[in-house]
């Protein structure tokens, strides 16, 4: 029986920091060795470069900062096999590699087999495929490499079996969504058990843009059970120790861990499942996901705070919330803008709420600009009756203080719409939707309300009138939302039917929804599109959300039900 000790790189790169990330590699290896006395330290897909790279790739000097950064880990390399997730240009063909260093030397290289083209992948832009399957002996054990999307196949793991391999790493990238940890744990499961050896799956942490990547490293053991599953969400370093049989005497393979590397070094626990951080459930992987999705996006564009527009509704509360559990409540401003339909009710539940949450809270009524325009668009209105654009000008008048006060003090804009508002355009351009992050542009409206519960079983911040009372906008004397929506009961699951399952309107019709309903919501979504494109990015926290998975033409003549 072979014992080896595997440490887990669980890192947040910065796309494109290629010095950056190549430091904190050789950081972690150095660590891994000389701390942990691991064997092996196994870091994240395209971890030199950070995923995804986009256009970035297509770099003329990329190749060049690459093998610079190879060069420093592969010195740094000794006493420890360290596996590297990099961009590797083969002539004129980029591949995404995954390199093995041994002893100051580059000693294998494997090329990603399976390139995603779907949903938020399109690797096929960039990279060629590989072919071949690489199967080393490190440490005694013969191993095989992998990459990502390759342990989905049962074919990529039936080939490293075909030759002798004992042991799996699996180096990934693979972004979050709703329920996504359980769909990964079956897959490893899955081709455990078929290649009758432990598989250890490597994942980054971080957000990158509308992208978020929430770690959780596991290992499988030979007989498909879980035997080490990392914290999600969190940027680390963890070792395991895997048992793996080399002779016909050896009976099986197990799997041992310690948990927080950083405090236990090389201490091995006797009862695997104590080493199993436990998966966190629907609404709390979410909302962790939303707090690293603002952390990340803030600090890796280097602003100093965020900024919002806090209503006393139900959407700018929880982003509110999301904001100071992701910066600290010194770095976050919130500015409420009362008008003449503003109710004392939602001042008073925004001004609640900043206190609870201890952040820089202003009040700032708009009522002199919004008089400001009528009085300079007075003769262009003249025999004009009173509708939406009246509406629109309290929200553009919002709109221009939060983005001057981003500009004098630095702070992000953090704009509120959820994608049940975004889905059907319940939303103002250069008003609601002026900003530079939307935080819940993939929450639905029910969502939010469900997320603001949970945020509040951590600590009371919320105010629970702000949960019960109706949603409104306040653009109109007693406007509530349902005025012009269905309730949301009804309409998020028309929309996601639509937008995420990609349900046709008779499919949803024959779901047992009202057909004139369905029509006029499906219309909506698909004339709201160029609002979509002009809004600010979002965080993805769903298998289909308004960004890089779904790209419908602006112009275009489709109508639902043709």
């Amino acid at each position: 029986m072979t014992r080896l000790t595997i440490a887990l790189g669980q890192l947040n790169p910065l796309v494109g920091d290629i010095p950056g990330n190549t430091d904190k590699v050789i950081d972690y290896l150095r660590r891994a060795r000389d701390e942990l006395k691991a064997d092996i330290v196994v870091f994240p897909e395209l971890a030199l470069i950070g995923y995804p790279a986009e256009d970035l790739l297509l770099r003329p000097s990329l190749q060049i900062r690459i093998e610079r950064a190879l060069e420093r880990v592969i010195a740094a390399c000794t006493g420890i096999v360290a596996v590297v997730g990099y961009p590797c240009l083969e002539g004129s063909e980029l591949f995404n590699a995954a390199g093995v260093i041994r002893d100051g030397k580059l000693v294998a290289r494997y090329y990603k087999n399976r390139l995603p083209n779907y949903k938020v992948f399109d690797e096929e832009r960039y990279f060629t495929a590989g072919k071949d399957t690489c199967v080393i002996e490190l440490c005694g054990v013969d191993t095989a490499i992998s990459i990502c999307e390759d342990v989905w196949s049962p074919e990529v793991m039936a080939n490293a079996t075909a030759q002798g391999a004992r042991l799996m790493l699996n180096i990934n990238a693979s972004p979050f969504h709703k329920d996504k940890q359980r769909m990964r744990q079956q897959v490893l499961k899955q081709r455990s058990v078929e290649g009758d050896m432990p598989v250890v799956y490597v994942n980054q942490v971080g957000a990158q843009d509308e992208l978020i990547f929430d770690g959780g490293s596991m290992v499988m053991d030979r007989y498909g059970d879980l035997a080490f599953r990392a914290p999600q969400f969190e940027e680390s370093l963890y070792t395991v120790a895997v048992d793996i049989a080399t002779n016909s005497g050896d009976t099986g393979v197990g799997v041992d861990a310690n948990p927080r590397v950083s405090t236990h070094i090389n201490t091995w626990v006797n009862v695997p499942a104590q080493q199993i951080t436990p998966a966190l459930d629907s609404l709390a992987a979410m909302y962790q996901a939303l707090v690293l999705g603002v952390r990340d996006y803030v600090n890796k564009n280097g602003f100093r705070g965020v900024v919002l527009g806090l209503s006393g509704g139900i959407d700018s509360a929880l982003t509110l919330a999301i904001a100071v559990d992701a910066l600290g409540a010194d770095r976050v401003e919130a500015v409420m803008m009362p008008f003449r339909y503003t109710s004392q009710l939602s001042q008073d539940d925004a001004s609640d709420q900043a206190e609870r949450m201890g952040v820089n809270y202003k009040s700032i009524g708009i009522e002199p600009i919004y008089k400001a325009f009528m009085e300079a668009l007075a003769d262009e209105f003249v025999g004009c009756a009173v509708d939406t654009t009246e509406e629109n000008l309290q929200a553009r008048s919002r709109g221009v203080l939060l983005m001057a006060i981003s500009n004098k003090k630095g702070y992000l804009v953090l704009t509120t719409g959820n994608k049940s508002e975004m889905s059907v355009g319940y939303a103002t351009l250069y008003g609601d939707m002026a900003g530079g992050l939307d935080v819940l542009k993939d929450v639905s409206k029910l969502a939010v309300f469900e997320l603001s519960k949970y945020r509040n079983t951590l600590s009371a911040v919320i105010p629970e009138s702000v949960i019960t009372r109706p949603p409104s906008a306040e653009l109109a004397p007693d406007q509530i939302d349902e005025d012009s929506l269905p309730p949301y009961e009804v309409l998020d699951q028309i929309l996601q039917r639509y937008v995420e399952q990609d349900e046709s309107a008779e499919e949803i019709v024959a779901a047992g929804f009202n057909s004139e309903e369905v029509y006029r919501i499906l219309r909506m979504v698909d004339l709201s599109e160029y609002k979509r494109r002009q809004a600010p990015i979002g965080l993805r926290i769903t298998e289909r959300g308004f960004g890089r998975d779904r790209r419908y033409p602006i112009t275009n003549g489709w109508k639902a039900g043709d």
